[in-house]
């Protein structure tokens, strides 16, 4: 998985290799800038051999240098280019200084609060091209000032510059790149939307989690990789301080997923439980999701009386009558069940609870899926809360998560004042942390939490989007793959991961049109299309 970095970690690796001697803090600032128009130019193949216009905005710091080295290689490149500053030239960092009179030998610096961008080209200007927003990058922590506010959306909005596309140098400015959150003192304040962010090395946890913005995303090498790989010899990355408590981003599956021998019960047997009569679909598109990740074997309980309406929807999947807590425990005397799943349509009733309890209380700690009418009962009842153990996966979405850890949601709620805010990386390791298990914490930015700190992203977003899983049992069929994966032996955090992971990428094979009962069937394609 790759690593997402917070601003505090990108600055102390810009830090150390500056301090090694392997590259300039000046060369490093010509880099990003130049690293910035290639990114434009692979986005946009025309603007290469048609010169266009560029407005650039520069910022009181480094970033700001950045925007300056896009000005003066795009006016290189026979570009028409405006720049404009925020502040004043004599207090910009040594770097950026130097960058912006380089600039000053080229074209004027037009002042971003003074200067209107009602006349820039002229009134008869043809042709396209980029604003480039440089005024804040990752170090910003408090919200933008209104006049920066008003000015920013006066450059993107006002024609001519309304035809030309946006660009972000790092992250668009506003938005803190720790959490994500646009820093606001008022409600109802949200970043503008870029077309293209250009970062460097890493990206920021704050591309993938809170509300970036970012149509889409390229992160550059500006040579920081070598230094990482020199020094990664001496030091490995998981024993140094600055990598303690790093976010990943889930980008693949464990070498476990394929089957290459063994019978069914080599690959687990996962138990499904279910409601009364009538509300059964639930359970079976999660048992439906725990067969077809590899489960050798998935049985679903039901109550007795809800037994004939299962039997007519069920074939592969057994089906076993679970009464009562007294049932289930009978039913676990099974070793061979390595996971079980409960809430899918369950209900929360004195079964329920029975259930429930019975399952976090089995003496051989098995692995447990708490979703939907499951989480219900936690957040009712602080005596099966007390029962969940490292074996559990949490996965709630926002609502449940607001039921089960209210003042941690208030939290995320509250306005973003100050950066770094605090997110929803925060929320879910607070949430682990507390339930002592994996929380999965669910939507387009899916962040899954240990409670030692571990914790990744999976983002469903920009080119990974799949707004098609915004359908009713999307939700039961990822309990239904994450019990299968543990079921099969994979660790709860990896399983949460890949589980989730699995489920964008079969609505994404799928696409347009797609309902909870296609996840399943869609994911043997996916497995074939990785090669499995």
């Amino acid at each position: 998985m790759m690593e997402l970095l917070t601003s505090a970690q990108m600055r102390g690796i810009e830090d150390r290799t500056i301090a090694s001697g392997m590259i300039a803090s000046l060369e490093l600032m010509e880099r990003a800038g130049r690293s910035v128009v290639e990114a434009i130019f692979e986005e946009w193949p025309e603007f290469r051999t048609a010169p266009q216009r560029a407005v650039i905005l520069c910022g009181p710091g480094n970033n700001g240098g950045d925007g300056f080295v896009v000005a003066r290689v795009l006016k290189d490149w026979g570009w028409e280019v405006e720049a404009f500053l925020l502040g004043d030239p004599v207090r910009l960092p040594p770097d950026a200084r130097v960058n912006c009179e380089r600039w000053s030998a080229m074209g004027p610096v037009r002042d971003f609060l003074g200067e209107s961008p009602a006349r820039l080209f002229g009134p008869g200007s043809a042709g396209d091209g980029v604003v480039v927003d440089a005024l804040f990058g990752t170090g910003l922590r408090r919200p933008l000032d209104a006049r920066v506010r008003a000015r920013l959306a006066e450059f993107r909005e006002r024609h001519p510059l309304s035809s030309l596309r946006s660009v972000a140098v790092d992250i668009p400015s506003g938005i803190d790149s720790d959490s994500g959150r646009f820093l606001a003192d008022e409600d109802g304040l949200s970043a503008p939307h870029v077309d293209l962010c250009v970062t460097f090395h890493r990206p920021r946890v704050g591309h993938f989690v809170g509300e970036p913005a970012i149509g889409r995303l390229v992160v550059k090498d500006i040579g920081l990789n070598a230094f990482e790989e020199r020094t990664s010899r001496v030091t490995p990355p998981e024993t140094r301080s600055d990598r303690i408590g790093a976010v990943e981003l889930v980008s693949g599956f464990p070498d476990a997923l394929g089957k290459t021998a063994g019978h069914k019960y080599s690959h687990g047997h996962a138990l499904i439980l279910s409601g009364p009569p009538g509300r059964g679909g639930a359970a079976r598109l999660a048992a439906r999701g725990a067969l077809r990740i590899g489960a050798g074997l998935v049985t679903l309980g039901c109550p007795p009386d809800a037994v004939p309406e299962n039997a007519g929807r069920l074939d592969a999947v057994m089906l076993r009558p679970v009464a009562d807590g007294a049932a289930l425990a009978a039913t676990m005397e099974d070793g061979r069940i390595g996971a079980v799943c409960l809430g899918p349509g369950l209900g929360t009733g004195a079964r329920e609870v029975e259930l429930v309890a019975t399952a976090l209380g089995d003496a051989q700690r098995r692995a447990v899926v708490l979703d939907a009418d499951a989480l219900t009962l936690l957040a009712r009842q602080p005596e099966l809360f007390a029962l969940l153990h490292a074996g559990c996966v949490l996965t709630p979405h926002a609502g449940e998560f607001a039921r089960l850890f209210p003042d941690v949601a208030e939290m995320l709620a509250a306005p973003a004042l100050r950066g770094p805010a605090f997110s929803k990386v925060n929320a879910a390791r607070e949430a682990a942390l507390r339930a002592g298990c994996v929380v999965l914490f669910k939507g387009p930015d899916t962040v899954i939490a240990e409670p030692a700190g571990r914790c990744a992203v999976n983002a469903a977003l920009r080119e990974r989007a799949a707004p098609w899983l915004a359908t009713a049992g999307s939700g039961d069929v990822l309990a239904g793959f994450i019990a299968g994966l543990l079921a099969r032996g994979v660790a709860p955090f990896e399983a949460a991961c890949t589980g989730a992971w699995l489920h964008v990428e079969a609505a994404r094979r799928f696409g347009p049109g797609l309902i909870a009962e296609d996840l399943p069937e869609t994911l043997p394609g996916v497995f074939r299309d990785l090669g499995l």
